[in-house]
Protein backbone atom coordinates (compact mmCIF):
# COMPACT_ATOMS: atom_id res chain seq x y z
CA UNK A 1 0.00 0.00 0.00
CA UNK A 2 1.47 3.38 -1.03
CA UNK A 3 1.67 6.35 1.31
CA UNK A 4 -1.00 8.12 -0.75
CA UNK A 5 -3.40 5.20 -0.50
CA UNK A 6 -2.73 4.94 3.25
CA UNK A 7 -3.53 8.63 3.65
CA UNK A 8 -6.67 8.25 1.53
CA UNK A 9 -7.82 5.29 3.60
CA UNK A 10 -7.20 7.16 6.84
CA UNK A 11 -9.07 10.22 5.57
CA UNK A 12 -11.99 8.01 4.55
CA UNK A 13 -12.08 6.59 8.09
CA UNK A 14 -12.05 10.13 9.54
CA UNK A 15 -14.85 11.28 7.22
CA UNK A 16 -17.07 8.25 7.86
CA UNK A 17 -16.83 8.12 11.64
CA UNK A 18 -17.07 11.87 12.16
CA UNK A 19 -20.29 11.76 10.14
CA UNK A 20 -21.61 8.83 12.15
CA UNK A 21 -20.45 10.44 15.39
CA UNK A 22 -22.70 13.45 14.73
CA UNK A 23 -25.68 11.55 13.29
CA UNK A 24 -25.79 8.05 14.85
CA UNK A 25 -28.80 8.22 17.16
CA UNK A 26 -30.78 5.29 18.51
CA UNK A 27 -28.37 3.09 20.46
CA UNK A 28 -25.86 0.33 19.60
CA UNK A 29 -28.14 -1.70 17.33
CA UNK A 30 -28.91 1.38 15.24
CA UNK A 31 -25.23 2.37 15.16
CA UNK A 32 -24.18 -1.07 13.90
CA UNK A 33 -26.92 -1.01 11.25
CA UNK A 34 -25.65 2.37 10.04
CA UNK A 35 -22.08 1.06 9.91
CA UNK A 36 -23.23 -2.01 7.96
CA UNK A 37 -24.93 0.20 5.40
CA UNK A 38 -21.84 2.39 5.03
CA UNK A 39 -18.98 -0.13 5.00
CA UNK A 40 -20.66 -3.15 3.40
CA UNK A 41 -23.43 -1.81 1.17
CA UNK A 42 -22.20 1.61 0.10
CA UNK A 43 -18.39 1.47 0.28
CA UNK A 44 -17.59 -2.24 0.03
CA UNK A 45 -14.82 -2.08 2.65
CA UNK A 46 -15.92 -5.42 4.16
CA UNK A 47 -17.88 -8.45 3.03
CA UNK A 48 -21.02 -9.56 4.87
CA UNK A 49 -19.11 -12.37 6.59
CA UNK A 50 -16.23 -10.10 7.63
CA UNK A 51 -18.69 -7.64 9.12
CA UNK A 52 -20.50 -10.42 11.02
CA UNK A 53 -17.18 -11.66 12.37
CA UNK A 54 -16.43 -8.20 13.74
CA UNK A 55 -19.88 -8.00 15.35
CA UNK A 56 -19.22 -11.34 17.05
CA UNK A 57 -15.81 -10.19 18.28
CA UNK A 58 -17.29 -6.96 19.66
CA UNK A 59 -19.91 -8.95 21.56
CA UNK A 60 -17.42 -11.29 23.21
CA UNK A 61 -15.19 -8.59 24.72
CA UNK A 62 -16.18 -6.00 27.35
CA UNK A 63 -17.07 -2.47 26.38
CA UNK A 64 -19.49 -0.53 24.13
CA UNK A 65 -20.18 -2.66 21.05
CA UNK A 66 -20.74 0.13 18.53
CA UNK A 67 -17.56 1.94 19.58
CA UNK A 68 -15.62 -1.31 19.28
CA UNK A 69 -17.09 -1.82 15.81
CA UNK A 70 -15.78 1.62 14.80
CA UNK A 71 -12.36 0.69 16.18
CA UNK A 72 -12.38 -2.69 14.38
CA UNK A 73 -13.41 -1.13 11.06
CA UNK A 74 -10.76 1.59 11.41
CA UNK A 75 -8.15 -1.10 11.99
CA UNK A 76 -9.27 -3.11 8.95
CA UNK A 77 -9.41 -0.07 6.72
CA UNK A 78 -6.31 1.91 7.75
CA UNK A 79 -4.17 -0.19 10.09
CA UNK A 80 -3.19 0.66 13.64
CA UNK A 81 -3.54 4.41 13.14
CA UNK A 82 -7.01 3.75 11.75
CA UNK A 83 -7.83 1.83 14.94
CA UNK A 84 -7.17 4.94 17.02
CA UNK A 85 -8.66 7.46 14.60
CA UNK A 86 -11.81 5.43 13.91
CA UNK A 87 -12.68 5.17 17.60
CA UNK A 88 -11.81 8.78 18.40
CA UNK A 89 -13.81 10.20 15.50
CA UNK A 90 -16.87 8.16 16.46
CA UNK A 91 -16.74 9.12 20.15
CA UNK A 92 -15.51 12.73 20.01
CA UNK A 93 -18.65 14.44 18.59
CA UNK A 94 -20.80 12.97 21.37
CA UNK A 95 -18.24 13.97 24.00
CA UNK A 96 -18.28 17.59 22.78
CA UNK A 97 -22.09 17.70 22.72
CA UNK A 98 -22.37 16.10 26.18
CA UNK A 99 -19.85 18.56 27.61
CA UNK A 100 -21.99 21.45 26.40
CA UNK A 101 -25.12 19.87 27.87
CA UNK A 102 -23.33 19.15 31.16
CA UNK A 103 -22.35 22.82 31.41
CA UNK A 104 -25.97 23.84 30.81
CA UNK A 105 -27.16 21.25 33.34
CA UNK A 106 -24.84 22.56 36.04
CA UNK A 107 -25.89 26.14 35.33
CA UNK A 108 -29.63 25.63 34.79
CA UNK A 109 -30.30 22.13 36.11
CA UNK A 110 -31.88 23.31 39.33
CA UNK A 111 -34.23 25.80 37.69
CA UNK A 112 -37.93 24.92 37.33
CA UNK A 113 -37.63 24.85 33.53
CA UNK A 114 -34.86 22.23 33.60
CA UNK A 115 -36.64 20.20 36.26
CA UNK A 116 -39.81 19.99 34.18
CA UNK A 117 -37.78 19.17 31.07
CA UNK A 118 -36.27 16.15 32.81
CA UNK A 119 -39.68 15.31 34.30
CA UNK A 120 -40.83 14.45 30.76
CA UNK A 121 -37.60 12.90 29.54
CA UNK A 122 -36.97 10.40 32.34
CA UNK A 123 -40.10 8.28 31.75
CA UNK A 124 -39.17 8.03 28.07
CA UNK A 125 -35.70 6.81 29.04
CA UNK A 126 -37.30 4.11 31.20
CA UNK A 127 -39.46 3.02 28.23
CA UNK A 128 -36.41 2.91 25.95
CA UNK A 129 -34.56 0.69 28.42
CA UNK A 130 -37.59 -1.62 28.76
CA UNK A 131 -37.76 -1.92 24.96
CA UNK A 132 -34.05 -2.75 24.85
CA UNK A 133 -34.61 -5.38 27.54
CA UNK A 134 -37.42 -6.92 25.51
CA UNK A 135 -35.44 -7.02 22.25
CA UNK A 136 -32.22 -8.24 23.82
CA UNK A 137 -34.03 -10.71 26.07
CA UNK A 138 -35.59 -12.53 23.13
CA UNK A 139 -32.09 -13.20 21.82
CA UNK A 140 -30.12 -13.66 25.02
CA UNK A 141 -32.69 -15.70 27.02
CA UNK A 142 -33.55 -18.13 24.23
CA UNK A 143 -33.51 -21.27 26.43
CA UNK A 144 -35.01 -22.12 29.81
CA UNK A 145 -31.59 -22.41 31.56
CA UNK A 146 -30.57 -18.95 30.28
CA UNK A 147 -33.91 -17.46 31.39
CA UNK A 148 -33.48 -19.04 34.84
CA UNK A 149 -29.93 -17.66 35.03
CA UNK A 150 -31.21 -14.16 34.26
CA UNK A 151 -33.93 -14.48 36.91
CA UNK A 152 -31.41 -15.71 39.48
CA UNK A 153 -29.22 -12.67 38.83
CA UNK A 154 -32.18 -10.35 39.49
CA UNK A 155 -32.76 -12.00 42.87
CA UNK A 156 -29.07 -12.09 43.82
CA UNK A 157 -28.53 -8.45 42.84
CA UNK A 158 -31.53 -7.48 44.98
CA UNK A 159 -29.87 -9.35 47.85
CA UNK A 160 -26.73 -7.23 47.44
CA UNK A 161 -24.39 -9.51 45.48
CA UNK A 162 -21.59 -7.74 43.61
CA UNK A 163 -22.57 -7.05 39.98
CA UNK A 164 -19.15 -7.88 38.51
CA UNK A 165 -19.10 -11.21 40.34
CA UNK A 166 -22.59 -11.93 39.01
CA UNK A 167 -21.53 -11.28 35.41
CA UNK A 168 -18.47 -13.49 35.53
CA UNK A 169 -20.17 -16.18 37.60
CA UNK A 170 -23.03 -16.28 35.10
CA UNK A 171 -20.62 -16.66 32.20
CA UNK A 172 -18.53 -19.35 33.89
CA UNK A 173 -21.48 -21.35 35.21
CA UNK A 174 -23.20 -21.48 31.84
CA UNK A 175 -19.94 -22.18 30.02
CA UNK A 176 -19.27 -25.25 32.15
CA UNK A 177 -22.93 -26.32 32.20
CA UNK A 178 -23.28 -26.13 28.42
CA UNK A 179 -20.09 -28.16 28.01
CA UNK A 180 -20.87 -30.70 30.74
CA UNK A 181 -20.66 -33.64 28.35
CA UNK A 182 -17.19 -32.62 27.24
CA UNK A 183 -16.14 -32.34 30.88
CA UNK A 184 -17.47 -35.82 31.68
CA UNK A 185 -15.86 -37.24 28.60
CA UNK A 186 -12.44 -35.95 29.58
CA UNK A 187 -13.07 -36.83 33.27
CA UNK A 188 -12.14 -33.38 34.43
CA UNK A 189 -13.69 -32.13 37.65
CA UNK A 190 -13.89 -28.47 38.45
CA UNK A 191 -14.73 -26.75 41.69
CA UNK A 192 -16.02 -23.38 40.62
CA UNK A 193 -14.87 -20.61 42.99
CA UNK A 194 -16.94 -17.48 43.06
CA UNK A 195 -14.73 -14.94 44.81
CA UNK A 196 -16.48 -11.87 46.04
CA UNK A 197 -20.02 -13.29 46.03
CA UNK A 198 -20.25 -13.58 49.77
CA UNK A 199 -17.97 -10.68 50.53
CA UNK A 200 -18.19 -7.32 48.77
CA UNK A 201 -21.77 -6.50 47.85
CA UNK A 202 -23.24 -3.91 45.57
CA UNK A 203 -25.88 -2.77 48.04
CA UNK A 204 -23.83 -2.47 51.20
CA UNK A 205 -23.88 1.27 51.76
CA UNK A 206 -20.44 2.48 52.67
CA UNK A 207 -19.57 5.77 54.27
CA UNK A 208 -19.27 8.56 51.74
CA UNK A 209 -15.87 8.20 50.07
CA UNK A 210 -13.91 11.45 49.58
CA UNK A 211 -13.87 12.42 45.91
CA UNK A 212 -10.58 12.35 44.01
CA UNK A 213 -9.67 12.49 40.32
CA UNK A 214 -7.44 9.36 40.45
CA UNK A 215 -10.27 7.34 42.01
CA UNK A 216 -12.71 8.75 39.44
CA UNK A 217 -10.43 7.64 36.59
CA UNK A 218 -9.84 4.18 38.10
CA UNK A 219 -13.57 3.67 38.71
CA UNK A 220 -14.44 4.33 35.07
CA UNK A 221 -11.42 2.33 33.90
CA UNK A 222 -12.72 -0.64 35.91
CA UNK A 223 -16.20 -0.27 34.43
CA UNK A 224 -14.83 -0.06 30.89
CA UNK A 225 -12.70 -3.15 31.53
CA UNK A 226 -15.38 -5.49 32.88
CA UNK A 227 -18.70 -4.29 31.44
CA UNK A 228 -20.35 -6.79 29.12
CA UNK A 229 -23.67 -6.52 27.36
CA UNK A 230 -25.69 -3.56 26.18
CA UNK A 231 -24.75 -0.03 27.10
CA UNK A 232 -27.75 0.01 29.43
CA UNK A 233 -25.93 -2.44 31.74
CA UNK A 234 -23.83 0.66 32.47
CA UNK A 235 -26.66 1.69 34.79
CA UNK A 236 -25.91 -1.17 37.17
CA UNK A 237 -22.21 -0.40 37.38
CA UNK A 238 -22.59 3.35 37.72
CA UNK A 239 -25.21 3.00 40.42
CA UNK A 240 -23.21 0.42 42.37
CA UNK A 241 -20.06 2.58 42.50
CA UNK A 242 -21.13 6.21 42.29
CA UNK A 243 -24.46 6.09 44.13
CA UNK A 244 -24.10 3.20 46.59
CA UNK A 245 -20.38 2.74 47.32
CA UNK A 246 -19.06 6.31 47.11
CA UNK A 247 -22.25 8.40 47.47
CA UNK A 248 -20.98 10.88 44.89
CA UNK A 249 -24.26 10.95 42.94
CA UNK A 250 -27.96 10.58 43.64
CA UNK A 251 -30.26 8.26 41.68
CA UNK A 252 -31.79 11.33 40.05
CA UNK A 253 -28.40 12.60 38.87
CA UNK A 254 -27.57 9.14 37.51
CA UNK A 255 -30.78 9.04 35.49
CA UNK A 256 -30.10 12.57 34.25
CA UNK A 257 -26.72 11.34 32.99
CA UNK A 258 -28.30 8.38 31.18
CA UNK A 259 -30.92 10.69 29.65
CA UNK A 260 -28.20 13.00 28.33
CA UNK A 261 -26.28 10.01 26.92
CA UNK A 262 -29.45 8.79 25.20
CA UNK A 263 -30.53 12.10 23.67
CA UNK A 264 -27.13 12.70 22.06
CA UNK A 265 -25.65 10.81 19.09
CA UNK A 266 -22.92 8.23 19.54
CA UNK A 267 -22.34 5.76 22.37
CA UNK A 268 -24.34 5.81 25.60
CA UNK A 269 -20.99 5.54 27.42
CA UNK A 270 -20.62 9.32 27.02
CA UNK A 271 -22.81 9.46 30.13
CA UNK A 272 -19.40 9.11 31.79
CA UNK A 273 -18.41 12.48 30.31
CA UNK A 274 -21.49 14.07 31.84
CA UNK A 275 -20.89 12.49 35.25
CA UNK A 276 -17.23 13.49 35.25
CA UNK A 277 -18.15 17.10 34.48
CA UNK A 278 -20.82 17.19 37.20
CA UNK A 279 -18.29 15.88 39.73
CA UNK A 280 -15.14 17.78 38.72
CA UNK A 281 -15.61 19.99 35.68
CA UNK A 282 -13.51 19.59 32.51
CA UNK A 283 -10.71 17.52 34.18
CA UNK A 284 -13.29 15.10 35.60
CA UNK A 285 -15.09 14.83 32.25
CA UNK A 286 -11.88 14.06 30.35
CA UNK A 287 -10.61 11.52 32.89
CA UNK A 288 -13.96 9.71 33.13
CA UNK A 289 -14.20 9.58 29.32
CA UNK A 290 -10.62 8.31 28.94
CA UNK A 291 -11.12 5.72 31.66
CA UNK A 292 -14.29 4.19 30.26
CA UNK A 293 -13.25 4.12 26.57
CA UNK A 294 -9.54 3.23 26.85
CA UNK A 295 -10.12 -0.51 27.51
CA UNK A 296 -12.10 -0.84 24.24
CA UNK A 297 -9.07 0.22 22.18
CA UNK A 298 -6.86 -2.25 24.05
CA UNK A 299 -9.35 -5.14 23.78
CA UNK A 300 -9.88 -4.63 20.06
CA UNK A 301 -6.12 -4.51 19.44
CA UNK A 302 -5.64 -7.75 21.38
CA UNK A 303 -8.67 -9.64 20.08
CA UNK A 304 -8.57 -8.75 16.39
CA UNK A 305 -5.98 -11.44 15.48
CA UNK A 306 -7.97 -14.01 17.50
CA UNK A 307 -11.36 -13.51 15.83
CA UNK A 308 -11.33 -16.82 13.88
CA UNK A 309 -10.63 -18.82 17.07
CA UNK A 310 -13.18 -16.90 19.15
CA UNK A 311 -15.86 -17.48 16.53
CA UNK A 312 -15.40 -21.23 16.51
CA UNK A 313 -14.89 -21.85 20.24
CA UNK A 314 -17.79 -23.61 22.02
CA UNK A 315 -16.30 -22.53 25.37
CA UNK A 316 -16.19 -18.84 24.45
CA UNK A 317 -19.70 -19.11 23.03
CA UNK A 318 -21.03 -20.63 26.27
CA UNK A 319 -19.31 -17.98 28.38
CA UNK A 320 -20.76 -15.18 26.26
CA UNK A 321 -24.28 -16.66 26.47
CA UNK A 322 -24.04 -16.78 30.26
CA UNK A 323 -22.68 -13.25 30.52
CA UNK A 324 -25.44 -11.91 28.29
CA UNK A 325 -28.13 -13.60 30.40
CA UNK A 326 -26.59 -12.19 33.60
CA UNK A 327 -26.34 -8.74 32.00
CA UNK A 328 -30.04 -8.82 31.13
CA UNK A 329 -30.82 -9.68 34.76
CA UNK A 330 -28.79 -6.72 35.97
CA UNK A 331 -30.49 -4.42 33.49
CA UNK A 332 -33.93 -5.54 34.66
CA UNK A 333 -33.08 -5.06 38.35
CA UNK A 334 -31.68 -1.56 37.89
CA UNK A 335 -34.50 -0.53 35.56
CA UNK A 336 -36.97 -1.38 38.33
CA UNK A 337 -35.03 0.77 40.81
CA UNK A 338 -34.73 3.74 38.47
CA UNK A 339 -38.33 3.40 37.33
CA UNK A 340 -39.51 3.89 40.91
CA UNK A 341 -37.56 7.19 40.98
CA UNK A 342 -38.90 8.40 37.61
CA UNK A 343 -42.54 7.28 37.44
CA UNK A 344 -43.70 9.47 40.28
CA UNK A 345 -47.30 10.24 39.23
CA UNK A 346 -49.97 9.40 36.67
CA UNK A 347 -48.61 11.67 33.88
CA UNK A 348 -45.10 10.15 34.07
CA UNK A 349 -46.58 6.63 34.03
CA UNK A 350 -48.65 7.54 30.96
CA UNK A 351 -45.60 9.05 29.22
CA UNK A 352 -43.67 5.83 29.81
CA UNK A 353 -46.52 3.58 28.62
CA UNK A 354 -47.22 5.63 25.48
CA UNK A 355 -43.49 5.77 24.67
CA UNK A 356 -43.14 2.02 25.13
CA UNK A 357 -46.16 1.37 22.92
CA UNK A 358 -44.80 3.59 20.15
CA UNK A 359 -41.38 1.95 20.37
CA UNK A 360 -42.76 -1.59 20.18
CA UNK A 361 -45.43 -0.91 17.58
CA UNK A 362 -43.78 1.57 15.21
CA UNK A 363 -40.05 1.24 16.08
CA UNK A 364 -39.68 5.01 16.26
CA UNK A 365 -36.28 6.63 16.60
CA UNK A 366 -35.82 7.06 20.35
CA UNK A 367 -34.48 10.59 19.87
CA UNK A 368 -37.89 11.83 18.69
CA UNK A 369 -39.55 10.28 21.71
CA UNK A 370 -37.11 11.97 24.08
CA UNK A 371 -37.73 15.32 22.38
CA UNK A 372 -41.45 14.62 22.74
CA UNK A 373 -41.00 13.86 26.44
CA UNK A 374 -39.10 17.12 26.86
CA UNK A 375 -41.96 18.99 25.13
CA UNK A 376 -44.51 17.37 27.46
CA UNK A 377 -42.43 18.39 30.47
CA UNK A 378 -42.26 22.01 29.30
CA UNK A 379 -45.98 21.95 28.56
CA UNK A 380 -46.65 20.88 32.16
CA UNK A 381 -44.57 23.87 33.26
CA UNK A 382 -46.64 26.23 31.12
CA UNK A 383 -49.99 24.83 32.34
CA UNK A 384 -50.51 25.59 36.05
Amino acid sequence: MTEDSRADRLLSVVALFLKLGFTAFGGPAAHIALMHNEVVKRRGWLSEQEFLDLVGAANIIPGPNSTEMAIHIGLRRAGWLGLIIGGLCFVSPAVIIVLALAWAYMRFGSTPQAAWLLYGIKPVVIAIIVQALWNLGRKALRTVPLALLGAAVIVLYALGINEIALLFAGGLIFMFASNARRLRHTRLHFALPLPGLAAGTSSAVLASVPFGLPLLFLTFLKIGTVMYGSGYVLLAFLRADLVIRYAWLTDQQLLDAIAIGQVTPGPLFTSATFIGYVLAGIPGALLATLGIFLPSFVFVALSSPLIPRIRSSVWASGFLDGVNAAALGLMAAVTWQLGRASLVDLPTILIALVSLGLLLRFKLNSTWLILGGAAVGLLRLAIP
